[in-house]
């Protein structure tokens, strides 16, 4: 059962602190925003590279993959979307050409950005793949070879044996220098995710156990945003956490929920260290010194929602409700998409580079509201 009681309010809430549910969220709005803004990733400059391709990116491209077939169903649409399409192939290009096509980034200096983007490729690589073929449930020859590439990469020796190098710009929650820890969840999740049962299969058993042993050596060192992606992959690869570890992340996540319903990124996307003067400014401070909204976003209560129902948490869970209530109330209906900012420096909300976040938080918002009503239907007060 899961331990989702240890909050007494959340026990004594009345029907009125449930919060009045929305009417609805706009699938079709979410979906052309969605296409909308991967489009333009796909075409930018700043996403080209060799061979005629573009980088993947965390903000954008990986949750438009891991979201977008999430809808396919909503919007009674037969198959993959042209921007679907394009992205795979472009995925499938360099996977096929790994050998030969440059990384993401060369080296800086002695900034090692060439290891650090194969690393993080190989691991997005391979959950893309993987995820779009467990839909077929067959793992096809690219995605064996992506999976190949992320395990060939893999580290197996030293303090981070387990993990892979992942690119590092100073950047929370996905570029940071905590970030190699939510990119090897990842690739546990590509892991879990591979039909045919690939996680079983004897070749994988030496890395898997690489992997499981770094990602539990080092859970009590993590954010919470971190821990949120270990338990999301641990709902897909068995022997990550068992079910008290579960429940302990469960309780850590939704102790962090806030009064209006929602989760706030800056309040979980850093390890908290006590009341220091360094965890103050973190999180009400970017590192240009701008001030960072008090209120809940879209990124923060978008995948925990989400990865709380991946975990099991019941529908008639009291916080589980606001969240979803929350997501539904707070879609930006006329353009589709849910809101969020940088953690690091202030841009412009409209501009394309300011529009990273909600790029992301719209994917996992998406993610939230559509397992929800393919398992229970629309949501309403009872």
């Amino acid at each position: 059962m899961i331990a989702v009681c240890c909050l007494a309010f959340a026990s004594a809430c009345t029907r009125s602190n449930r919060g009045t549910v929305a009417a609805a969220w706009v699938p079709k709005a979410a979906a052309a925003y969605l296409d909308d803004r991967t489009a333009w990733w796909m075409a930018w400059n700043g996403a080209a590279r060799d061979h005629g391709t573009f980088c993947i990116s965390c903000h954008t491209a990986l949750p438009y993959a891991l979201a977008r077939p999430a809808l396919r169903s909503t919007l009674a649409e037969q198959g993959l979307s042209p921007n679907e399409r394009k992205l795979l192939d472009n995925v499938v290009k360099r996977v096929r050409l790994w050998n030969e096509i440059g990384p993401y980034y060369s080296d800086q200096g002695y900034d090692p950005k060439a290891t650090e983007s194969r690393g993080t490729e190989a691991v997005l690589n391979a959950l893309i793949l993987a995820r779009y073929d467990s839909e077929r449930g067959q793992l096809g020859p690219d995605t064996r070879a992506a999976l190949r590439n992320m395990w060939a990469l893999q580290q197996t020796s030293g303090t981070n044996a387990g993990s892979w190098g992942w690119l590092q710009f100073d950047a929370e929650p996905w570029e940071a220098s905590d970030s190699a820890y939510y990119g090897a969840s990842l690739a546990a999740l590509a892991a879990g995710v591979a039909p045919g049962n690939y996680a079983g299969s004897p070749e994988t058993q030496n890395a898997l156990a690489l992997l499981r042993g770094y990602l539990q050596r080092k859970s009590a060192d993590q954010s919470t945003m971190n821990r949120t992606f270990l338990l999301w992959a641990s709902t897909k690869l068995p022997g990550l956490l068992d079910r008290e570890q579960q429940d302990a992340v469960i309780e850590e996540v939704l102790a962090r929920q806030q009064a209006d319903g929602g989760w706030r990124l800056a309040s979980i996307a850093w390890r908290w260290r006590g009341w220091t003067v360094q965890s103050l400014l973190g999180m009400w401070f970017r590192e240009d010194g701008t001030p960072l909204e008090g209120k809940s976003d879209g990124v923060a209560t978008g995948l925990i929602t989400f990865v709380l129902e991946e975990a099991g948490v019941p529908r008639e869970n009291v916080q589980l409700r606001r969240g979803l209530s929350w997501l539904i109330s707070n879609q930006n209906t006329a353009e589709g998409f849910w809101p969020a900012s940088s953690v690091n420096r202030r841009k412009s909300k409209t501009s394309d580079t300011g529009r990273f976040m909600s790029d992301a938080a719209t994917a996992y918002a998406v993610l939230a509201l559509t397992a929800q009503q393919a398992s229970v239907g629309p949501l309403a007060d009872e």
